[in-house]
């Protein structure tokens, strides 16, 4: 598969996907994941969120901004590896800011807590799937024949 294979396979797996989970490094050093609503992205080494700048979670991302952020889709599943930015930039936030966004933050695309995150991947990990039925056919024929299921293609690659 070549690399722009790759690519394409993980940035399928993200846009199919509808919740991430931002894992990260707490104040207290633990490490810390959450949910966090897909935003769309013009390529999968930079991916955008929304938060609070007053949560725990931004001010944790800017004393360690070491991240992983794991999409999970029919698709498959891509663990990214990345750095945290967190930003003011309000037209960023009114860009992003969707139904949904009012259902998790106070106040709205206005509101001066309410700031964009953003990632920056180097690398990412994924598992391509070959669809339910076939999993579900490879899972029971490994579980019968104690042979290793072919599950689909994994690999990393560099962002």
């Amino acid at each position: 598969m070549t690399t722009n294979d790759q690519l394409e396979t993980v940035t399928k797996i993200m846009r199919d996907a509808r919740i991430a989970v931002l894992t990260y490094v707490s104040k207290e050093g633990l490490l810390v994941s959450t949910p966090m609503g897909v935003q769309d992205f013009e390529h999968p080494g930079t991916t955008w969120f929304l938060t609070e700048a007053s949560s725990e979670k931004a001010q944790a991302l800017q004393a360690d901004p070491r991240v992983n952020v794991a999409y999970s889709s029919d698709a498959g599943w891509v663990s990214l590896s990345g750095t945290a930015h967190v930003e003011r930039n309000q037209g960023k936030v009114k860009d992003l800011w969707d139904a949904s966004s009012g259902a998790f933050m106070s106040g709205g695309p206005e509101d001066p807590d309410n700031i964009a995150l953003r990632i920056d991947a180097t690398s990412a990990e994924y598992w391509e799937s070959p669809g339910k039925i076939s999993a579900a056919v490879q899972l029971v024929k490994g579980l019968v024949t104690d042979k290793q299921p072919d599950l689909g293609e994994n690999d990393t690659i560099g962002l």
